[in-house]
């Protein structure tokens, strides 16, 4: 049962990634920055969408770590961005 859960959770991200990775090329807009983006936004919803309601299983668990570590990556292309737009007298570096 656990199992076939994962893999239907495995299938849905694969799912959303190969959905987002045609329509940003169709859109002529694929770029590594907003594929992450809108696979970490999948992620968040296919986890969402997936959890059970009564017990947790072990691997769900992990699921955090592998979150964490998407919004860190987030955080970073954010900061970048910021500091692409800022012009160059408004940093102190």
């Amino acid at each position: 049962m656990a199992t076939r859960r994962r893999m239907r959770f495995v299938h849905w991200q694969l799912a959303w990634m190969l959905a987002a990775a045609l329509v940003l090329a169709t859109l002529g807009a694929l770029s590594a920055e907003l594929f992450f983006v809108l696979s970490l936004i999948g992620l968040l919803i296919v986890t969402e969408l997936t959890a059970p309601v009564n017990v947790t299983p072990a691997w769900r668990k992990r699921l955090v770590w592998l979150i964490g570590l998407g919004l860190a990556g987030f955080a970073v292309i954010v900061v970048r961005r910021i500091l692409e737009i800022l012009p160059p007298e408004v940093l102190p570096l």
